[in-house]
Formats: C-alpha cells, sequence, structure tokens
C-alpha cells in the first residue's frame, strides 16, 4: 500500500472480524508520511463455553479425586481396632488442600488450562492481553472457588451464566476470562 493512503474505518473493522489480530491504518487522523500508525483490532473472545468449564470441571474433579485417593492411602487415621477412619488426618487434608492450590495455580496461571480444559478445548485468559493470567491471578481463582462451588458448582454455574462475558466470581476478581483454545 503507499504511503499515506489509509484503509476506510468500515474495511478496517470488517477486516478485524475476519481473524483474531489484523493490523488496521487508522483513516481519519493517518499521517502522509512513511511513519505511519499503526492500529490492532481485536475480535471478542468466544466465551460461550459454559458446557465445556462443566466438563473440565468434571474432569478436574476426578483427577483431583484419584490424586485424594492416593493422600488418603498415606495418611489415613487408623482407629485402636486398626480399621480405617473415613477421614483424613489433619496433614492428609493439609496435604489435599496444597495438591489442589498447586494443580489449578500453577497449570492456569502458566499456560492458562489444566488437563480437564486441555481436554475440552477452553482456556483461562486475562482478560486485558488475552494470555495466560499469571500466578497470582490463577491464585485469586482457585480461592474463590470455595464460594464458587458452593453446592457443587451450583452458585458458580449461576453466575456464569447470568453474567455477560460467562464469568464466576474467581474470573470477576483475577480478571479472566474462560475462552475457546
Amino acid at each position: 500500500m503507499p504511503a499515506g493512503k489509509a484503509i476506510p474505518e468500515d474495511a478496517a473493522t470488517r477486516a478485524a472480524h475476519s481473524s483474531p489480530c489484523v493490523p488496521a491504518r487508522r483513516a481519519a487522523f493517518a499521517p502522509a508520511s512513511h511513519h505511519q500508525i499503526m492500529t490492532y483490532l481485536y475480535a471478542q473472545p468466544n466465551v460461550h463455553v459454559t458446557g465445556r468449564r462443566i466438563v473440565a470441571t468434571i474432569i478436574d474433579g476426578i483427577i483431583l479425586g484419584i490424586l485424594s485417593s492416593v493422600l488418603t492411602t498415606a495418611y489415613v487415621d487408623r482407629g485402636a481396632s486398626g480399621f480405617d477412619l473415613t477421614t483424613l488426618s489433619f496433614h492428609g487434608s493439609a496435604s489435599l488442600a496444597v495438591v489442589v492450590l498447586v494443580y489449578y495455580t500453577l497449570l492456569e496461571g502458566t499456560t492458562g488450562r489444566t488437563v480437564g480444559k486441555f481436554v475440552t478445548g477452553i482456556r483461562v485468559v486475562d482478560a486485558q492481553t488475552g494470555r495466560a493470567p499469571g500466578l497470582l491471578a490463577a491464585l485469586v481463582r482457585t480461592l474463590l472457588r470455595l464460594i464458587d462451588g458452593i453446592f457443587a458448582y451450583l452458585v458458580g454455574f449461576l453466575i456464569v451464566i447470568n453474567s455477560d462475558r460467562r464469568r464466576r466470581l474467581g474470573d470477576m476478581a483475577a480478571k479472566t476470562l474462560v475462552v475457546r483454545a
């Protein structure tokens, strides 16, 4: 494209909807020299992944259930009779809490995906940058699972289906989105 020519705003808008990141030249105030200003228009991410989120949560629950079984074997309280009690010791419960915290925080913070999210083709992104959210945002999301997870995630589900960008409390607090990968 010759220097000084700009794509009309409506053409730039059309181009932005055809791919996720399209460079477009500003039409209204574009300089007539070779130092043109580039504006990047981003398409809105697909946040309508509620069904996939549910399946991912079930898959992650199965994985964490297996890890819980392993910890139960290692930390089960035994009564005086030698029979296993149905509860973990304090150390076993604390270990399980750490495993859950590390699982979600590390995987979502660095890659944006847990095993369940990978299988279902979704990921967690920072709402501003579109990249993996980072460890602090992932930690905030994970800690708020305590509230979102009330009544087998019914609270989180109701918030997700009633929010404009399909976010649960953890997503709102951490400023993240769950999108198709």
